[in-house]
């Protein structure tokens, strides 16, 4: 034990800092700067770290990608498309139990496809949906928890700016996650539909039926308007997904072609202003700069955390309580899963998946799986493991969202209590994927031949 007390005290003193209510990011540069300092390893090694930040952050033309995806984000946001697309779905399920809440999670699944910004997801979803739910009296608790999780499905389906990042940091082609998280992605979003079509069946006046709208379009009629308002979404979904797994456009490439096409249905649609672009280009710029800015604190934090033997000791521990590969995989993702109730999935991911993706490919599952196929399998897990840290209190960011717009009389505590089943249901689709990792595995096996 002894051994491991510097990179004990490490995780303590982040731990601390944390709840400080510090910027995350300087707490992680922070906490590496003062105990490279104060256990004597040389000052040039630090040098060796900004090296690291500079090539592996600041200079990485993979993280291109991110401003750019998040610019498509908001940009789409802004041009209207997801309130037609929202009326056309709940005209379409208006006669199906629990229709509207199917609505919201058809919308967060094609919106999580179109731009994979969790925070405006889970905002555009709780303005438009949540009072017209309130007011079809559907169950409080099951509206905000439909809102919060089907909002936050932007981490797991590409284009997901978590997917860019972890394949950096894992070295994995980026296109292959995105295929293989596509399948988990659509899969959990169907898991949500079947839990709200079992609520309403069970519990009818928790999802009740909506009155049909008087003078509404009907029949072809009706068709033709969902068509029509899911066309702009369905073209940039093709034009970046397409060409990413086509081959045709690397991730960066894709999301150029993404920024532009949003830019487009935003003129068409007559709100491309310039206070809108200004604002939009504002929101781009402090979404980027903390996620660099945690990169590059974590960088800073993880190779000195290595220096001191940080490594060593979490293959160590995993090894000493864990019981055989399965047993392994389930303390890291239990692991996973707590650290998620108080970190962000950035921080979660420069931190602990460098230390934990060595002690998985080392592992023999008996599937016949390369290093490269496990670690993709691996990187998946985590994605719908850190979509739990979007819903879980006390720091899920989803549910201050969904407070931050919530009408009068919904309380913390309602919020808290309406993501408890859907918390379950991420559970039970990590289950799934790691009981049959074809879920994760066919798509790129079959179209990228891995």
């Amino acid at each position: 034990m002894g051994e491991y007390l510097q990179p004990l005290l490490m995780v303590l003193a982040l731990i601390l800092g944390i709840f400080t209510g510090y910027p995350v990011a300087f707490v992680l540069a922070g906490i590496g700067i003062v105990f490279a300092l104060a256990t004597g390893i040389p000052i040039q090694f630090l040098g060796s770290v900004v090296f690291r930040i500079f090539s592996g952050v600041v200079a990485n033309w993979l993280l291109l990608a991110v401003p750019l995806f998040v610019f498509m984000g908001l940009m789409l946001e802004k041009a209207g498309t997801a309130e037609a697309l929202l009326l056309s779905l709940e005209r379409m399920f208006a006669r199906t139990p629990g229709g509207l809440a199917i609505s919201v999670a058809v919308l967060g699944i094609v919106m999580a496809a179109s731009t994979g910004i969790i925070g405006a997801s889970v905002v555009l979803l709780g303005v438009l949906a949540l009072p017209v739910m309130l007011r079809q009296r559907y169950d409080k608790q099951l509206a905000l928890g439909i809102i919060a999780a089907s909002g936050t499905l932007g981490i797991l389906i590409p284009p997901s700016i978590m997917l860019i990042l972890v394949g950096d940091i894992l070295g994995l082609s980026v296109g292959d996650l995105f295929m293989a998280a596509l399948i988990p992605g659509l899969l959990l979003g169907l898991v949500y539909i079947g839990y709200i079509l079992l609520v309403a069946i069970i519990m009818p006046h928790k999802a009740p039926v909506a009155a049909p709208e008087e003078g509404g379009p009907e029949g072809t009629a009706l068709l033709l308007e969902l068509f029509r308002d899911l066309l702009a979404p369905v073209l940039l979904i093709v034009g970046v997904l397409g060409s990413i797994l086509a081959g045709i456009a690397t991730p960066t490439e894709a999301a150029a072609i993404g920024a532009l096409g949003t830019l487009i249905l935003a003129a068409l649609s007559g709100r491309l202003r310039f206070v809108t672009l200004s604002e939009t280009v504002y929101e781009t710029g402090k979404t980027t700069a903390m996620i660099i800015f945690v990169a590059i604190g974590a960088t800073c934090f993880s190779a000195v955390f290595k220096r001191l033997g940080g490594d060593y000791m979490i293959e160590d521990a995993v090894t000493a309580f864990a019981f055989g590969p399965y047993g392994t995989l389930a303390l890291l993702m239990i692991i996973i899963f707590i650290l998620g109730f108080f970190l962000e999935w950035i921080e979660i991911s420069y931190v602990v998946l460098p230390l934990f993706a060595p002690i998985v490919s080392d592992l023999d599952f008996g599937l016949g799986l390369s290093s490269e196929q496990l670690l993709i399998w691996f990187a998946i897990l985590v994605a719908i493991n850190l979509q739990t840290s979007f819903l879980t209190p006390p720091f899920g960011y989803a549910l201050f969202y969904l407070k931050g717009i919530a009408p009068e009389g919904v309380s913390m505590g309602n919020i808290y209590r309406s993501i408890t089943p859907f918390v379950l249901l991420q559970l039970l689709g990590l289950l799934l994927a790691i009981a049959f990792p074809s879920i994760v595995l066919w798509l790129p096996m079959a179209l990228g031949g891995r």
